[in-house]
């Protein structure tokens, strides 16, 4: 499955996002609120400077506690991100993933934001591919 067909079949529509000065305790709360795990860093919704995770909160509240909450997400958003084209297919997205030991990624068109996959997202797309499979090969063999 492709990543373009993922995003076609997400429930929500649009990437959550939040400006460089936005507060930790803001970013948490709309973590919170929304239901997701990661809000990306940008300031016109398209270009992206960052991402910060659940996991990025937590990391930053156990190391320095509650101070951490007024700080912009700045401080703490990992700028560095791996991302992936509408054209890839699942199965290199959830090894990317792996690999890095994250769970949300950009969808890029260039250097545009088109979406964002989570690896719940795309560990849904590969199990009904792999269904599929499965039951393609079960026609073949009864002769369906």
């Amino acid at each position: 499955m492709l990543v373009s067909q993922i995003l076609k079949e997400k429930a929500t529509q649009g990437v959550l996002t939040v400006t460089k000065d936005t507060t930790v305790a803001d970013a948490a709360a709309l973590l919170s609120k929304e239901k997701v795990g990661a809000v990306i860093v940008s300031e016109d919704g398209v270009h992206v400077q960052g991402i910060v995770s659940e996991r990025d909160i937590v990391r930053e509240l156990g190391a320095r506690g509650t101070g951490c909450l007024t700080d912009p997400v700045s401080a703490l958003m990992t700028e560095k991100l791996i991302g992936c084209e509408p054209g890839d297919r699942a199965i290199s997205v959830l090894q990317k993933m792996t690999e890095g030991r994250f769970r949300h990624m950009p969808v890029m068109e260039g250097d545009k934001m088109v979406g964002l996959v989570s690896i719940g997202d795309v560990v849904k797309a590969r199990l009904e591919e792999l269904s599929q499979q499965a039951e393609s090969l079960k026609s073949m063999i009864m002769g369906y």
